[in-house]
């Protein structure tokens, strides 16, 4: 039987493409999980001069969760996440000449 162009579009539920609450309620266990390891990894004795990377990237994982879900990027089209993207790299650059301007890492 052939199809024609308009039969793919005779679904009766269409994924809107947006998140369900269940969805939010697991990111935020997850964020929780993630900060509560954070705190756990502040009391560590072992971990005295590697604590900072650990926090860097559990951080990063936690932005990355906020950024996709609560702030619907991973959603929308994908120029929204370019920009913020292109933006968010820009300030971490110019961060990172600030810091050498005033000779941080000398």
């Amino acid at each position: 039987m052939a199809h024609g162009p308009s039969d793919d579009n005779t679904h009766s539920n269409v994924d809107t493409g947006h998140p369900t609450a269940r969805t939010y309620f697991t990111v935020a266990m997850i964020l929780s999980v993630i900060t509560a390891i954070e705190v756990g990894v502040f009391y560590l004795e072992g971990l005295k001069h590697g604590i900072i990377p650990v926090l860097v990237i559990l951080s990063g994982a936690k932005f990355a969760l906020v950024a996709m879900f609560y702030m619907h990027l991973r959603y929308d089209a994908k120029l929204f996440s370019a920009l913020f993207i292109g933006g968010l790299v820009l300030a971490f650059g110019v961060g990172i000449a600030l810091l050498a301007l005033f000779q941080f890492f000398v």
